[in-house]
Protein backbone atom coordinates (compact mmCIF):
# COMPACT_ATOMS: atom_id res chain seq x y z
CA UNK A 1 0.00 0.00 0.00
CA UNK A 2 0.95 3.09 -0.75
CA UNK A 3 1.23 6.45 1.83
CA UNK A 4 -1.41 7.87 1.12
CA UNK A 5 -3.98 4.83 0.95
CA UNK A 6 -1.72 4.31 4.73
CA UNK A 7 -2.86 8.22 5.71
CA UNK A 8 -6.38 7.89 5.10
CA UNK A 9 -6.60 4.38 6.68
CA UNK A 10 -4.91 5.66 9.91
CA UNK A 11 -6.38 8.75 10.07
CA UNK A 12 -3.08 10.56 9.81
CA UNK A 13 -1.01 13.24 7.64
CA UNK A 14 0.54 11.65 4.59
CA UNK A 15 4.05 13.34 6.26
CA UNK A 16 3.55 11.40 9.15
CA UNK A 17 3.35 7.88 7.77
CA UNK A 18 6.78 8.74 5.72
CA UNK A 19 8.21 9.56 8.86
CA UNK A 20 7.34 6.16 10.55
CA UNK A 21 8.52 5.08 7.26
CA UNK A 22 11.87 6.38 7.77
CA UNK A 23 11.77 5.21 11.61
CA UNK A 24 10.95 1.61 10.86
CA UNK A 25 7.52 2.03 13.36
CA UNK A 26 5.88 0.55 9.80
CA UNK A 27 7.38 -2.45 7.95
CA UNK A 28 8.04 -0.54 4.50
CA UNK A 29 10.38 -0.77 1.71
CA UNK A 30 11.46 1.92 -1.12
CA UNK A 31 10.03 0.62 -4.63
CA UNK A 32 11.01 3.22 -7.16
CA UNK A 33 11.21 6.15 -4.96
CA UNK A 34 8.09 5.77 -3.63
CA UNK A 35 7.54 3.81 0.26
CA UNK A 36 5.73 0.13 -0.23
CA UNK A 37 4.22 -0.34 2.89
CA UNK A 38 3.06 -3.43 4.52
CA UNK A 39 -0.76 -3.13 5.45
CA UNK A 40 -0.34 -5.76 8.95
CA UNK A 41 3.02 -3.44 10.08
CA UNK A 42 0.48 -0.36 9.77
CA UNK A 43 -3.05 -1.86 11.36
CA UNK A 44 -0.13 -2.87 13.98
CA UNK A 45 0.63 0.82 14.22
CA UNK A 46 -2.78 1.76 14.06
CA UNK A 47 -3.88 -0.31 17.25
CA UNK A 48 -1.44 1.19 19.40
CA UNK A 49 -2.28 4.48 18.12
CA UNK A 50 -5.78 3.70 19.30
CA UNK A 51 -4.36 2.10 22.55
CA UNK A 52 -2.99 5.89 22.95
CA UNK A 53 -5.73 8.10 21.65
CA UNK A 54 -7.70 9.73 24.25
CA UNK A 55 -11.59 9.21 24.07
CA UNK A 56 -13.12 12.29 21.62
CA UNK A 57 -14.62 14.81 23.74
CA UNK A 58 -18.02 16.05 23.07
CA UNK A 59 -18.00 19.25 20.38
CA UNK A 60 -20.59 21.94 22.04
CA UNK A 61 -21.65 24.89 19.86
CA UNK A 62 -22.75 27.19 23.20
CA UNK A 63 -21.74 30.74 22.98
CA UNK A 64 -19.23 30.01 25.48
CA UNK A 65 -17.16 27.85 23.34
CA UNK A 66 -17.44 30.08 20.67
CA UNK A 67 -16.22 33.40 22.54
CA UNK A 68 -13.03 31.00 23.87
CA UNK A 69 -12.27 30.42 20.37
CA UNK A 70 -12.39 34.11 19.47
CA UNK A 71 -15.74 34.51 18.11
CA UNK A 72 -17.36 38.53 18.99
CA UNK A 73 -20.99 38.18 20.60
CA UNK A 74 -23.79 40.02 19.62
CA UNK A 75 -27.17 40.76 20.34
CA UNK A 76 -29.46 42.78 18.99
CA UNK A 77 -33.20 42.91 18.08
CA UNK A 78 -33.98 39.31 19.86
CA UNK A 79 -30.98 37.89 17.64
CA UNK A 80 -28.47 36.27 19.81
CA UNK A 81 -25.07 35.60 17.81
CA UNK A 82 -21.31 35.21 18.14
CA UNK A 83 -19.44 36.00 14.88
CA UNK A 84 -16.65 34.54 13.95
CA UNK A 85 -14.31 37.24 12.28
CA UNK A 86 -11.28 35.45 11.85
CA UNK A 87 -12.29 32.62 9.98
CA UNK A 88 -9.85 32.60 7.37
CA UNK A 89 -7.65 31.35 10.19
CA UNK A 90 -9.36 27.55 9.43
CA UNK A 91 -8.70 27.28 6.26
CA UNK A 92 -5.73 25.41 4.31
CA UNK A 93 -4.51 28.53 2.91
CA UNK A 94 -1.14 30.52 3.74
CA UNK A 95 -1.28 33.97 2.58
CA UNK A 96 1.77 36.27 2.71
CA UNK A 97 0.85 40.01 1.70
CA UNK A 98 2.71 43.48 1.11
CA UNK A 99 2.53 46.40 3.36
CA UNK A 100 -0.14 47.86 1.61
CA UNK A 101 -2.18 45.02 2.46
CA UNK A 102 -2.62 43.11 -1.42
CA UNK A 103 -1.48 39.32 -1.13
CA UNK A 104 2.00 38.67 -2.30
CA UNK A 105 2.28 35.13 -1.76
CA UNK A 106 -0.45 32.37 -1.49
CA UNK A 107 -0.68 28.41 -0.91
CA UNK A 108 -3.71 26.37 -0.66
CA UNK A 109 -3.48 22.95 0.71
CA UNK A 110 0.71 23.33 0.48
CA UNK A 111 0.66 24.66 -3.43
CA UNK A 112 1.30 27.68 -4.55
CA UNK A 113 -2.05 29.36 -5.62
CA UNK A 114 -2.55 32.61 -7.92
CA UNK A 115 -3.72 35.71 -6.02
CA UNK A 116 -6.16 36.51 -7.57
CA UNK A 117 -7.48 33.10 -6.63
CA UNK A 118 -6.54 33.32 -3.07
CA UNK A 119 -8.43 37.00 -3.12
CA UNK A 120 -11.52 34.80 -4.49
CA UNK A 121 -11.26 32.37 -2.02
CA UNK A 122 -11.66 34.88 0.84
CA UNK A 123 -14.10 36.07 -0.99
CA UNK A 124 -16.06 32.79 -1.24
CA UNK A 125 -17.34 33.88 2.58
CA UNK A 126 -19.04 37.10 3.73
CA UNK A 127 -20.17 35.98 7.39
CA UNK A 128 -19.53 32.92 9.79
CA UNK A 129 -22.10 33.38 12.69
CA UNK A 130 -23.03 30.68 15.35
CA UNK A 131 -26.53 30.98 16.60
CA UNK A 132 -27.46 30.66 19.81
CA UNK A 133 -31.52 30.08 18.72
CA UNK A 134 -30.67 27.21 16.84
CA UNK A 135 -27.49 26.21 18.16
CA UNK A 136 -26.34 25.89 14.49
CA UNK A 137 -23.33 27.32 12.54
CA UNK A 138 -23.99 29.33 9.19
CA UNK A 139 -22.66 31.36 6.55
CA UNK A 140 -23.27 33.69 4.05
CA UNK A 141 -21.29 33.05 1.05
CA UNK A 142 -19.69 36.21 -0.56
CA UNK A 143 -20.06 36.80 -3.95
CA UNK A 144 -16.78 35.53 -5.65
CA UNK A 145 -15.77 31.70 -6.12
CA UNK A 146 -12.17 30.35 -6.67
CA UNK A 147 -11.61 27.42 -9.37
CA UNK A 148 -9.11 26.62 -6.80
CA UNK A 149 -12.34 25.41 -4.49
CA UNK A 150 -16.11 25.63 -4.61
CA UNK A 151 -18.20 28.12 -1.49
CA UNK A 152 -19.06 24.84 -0.15
CA UNK A 153 -15.50 23.04 -0.24
CA UNK A 154 -14.56 26.55 1.20
CA UNK A 155 -16.93 26.17 3.92
CA UNK A 156 -16.80 22.41 4.80
CA UNK A 157 -13.10 23.59 5.68
CA UNK A 158 -13.93 26.53 8.28
CA UNK A 159 -16.71 24.40 9.91
CA UNK A 160 -14.01 21.49 9.91
CA UNK A 161 -11.54 23.91 11.81
CA UNK A 162 -14.29 25.37 14.59
CA UNK A 163 -14.59 21.93 15.24
CA UNK A 164 -11.24 21.24 15.64
CA UNK A 165 -10.40 24.19 17.41
CA UNK A 166 -13.48 23.65 19.91
CA UNK A 167 -12.25 20.29 20.63
CA UNK A 168 -9.23 21.76 21.17
CA UNK A 169 -10.28 23.85 24.26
Amino acid sequence: MNTTLAAVEAHVSVDTVRAWCRRGVVTATKAAGRWVIDATSLAARIAIGAMKRPAKKAIAYTVETMTAIGGSRWTKAGHDRVYINDWAQYLPLEINRYNTGNISWAAWEGDTVANRQAGLLLGSLDKVWFDAADGKLHARYGYTESRIATREQVWAHVAAGIRAAIAAL
